[in-house]
């Protein structure tokens, strides 16, 4: 095993979480030898330093806290090379009130300010949208301003 790739594979977890997809393109970008690198990947997720678990888990809480919907985490996770599977998983072991949560998200960008006219009511729900809720609960959110 390479100990370059394995020191630097350790310092980028040192950082933060890294699912394994994310974790070979960055070796990769250092222009290490793919064979060694996969042999490196398999060392850290037999000692349990790289885990898409741990990972999907963090960026779940990370995008929750900063007011981001469910599609919002779920795209990010699948672009960051997270299986479906564990995605799935993860959305059904939460037990997450995503009303709730566009509604926290709303009243933070648009506190107490009234809807003026359709073009402002627009703007609005591209904003949930592109946080990431359903078209539901951002009509429950509408409904209740």
């Amino acid at each position: 095993m390479n100990k370059e790739i394995l020191h630097s594979a350790v310092n980028f977890l040192a950082r933060r979480e890294h699912s394994e997809k994310e974790l070979v393109n960055k070796l990769k970008a250092k222009d290490y030898a793919p064979d060694e690198i996969d042999v490196v990947i398999e060392h850290l997720i037999a000692k349990d330093y790289l885990s898409d678990q741990r990972f999907a888990d963090s960026v779940f809480r990370y995008r929750l806290s900063r007011g981001f919907g469910w599609r919002y985490i779920q795209n990010e996770l699948q672009q960051k090379g997270v299986s479906a599977a564990l995605i799935k998983a993860l959305g059904q072991e939460q037990d997450t009130d995503w009303y709730h949560q566009a509604e926290l998200a709303y009243n933070k960008r648009f506190a107490l300010k009234e809807i003026k006219d359709q073009k402002d009511k627009a703007k609005r729900i591209r904003f949930l949208q592109y946080r990431g809720f359903s078209i539901d609960e951002i009509m429950a959110v509408l409904q209740t301003d």
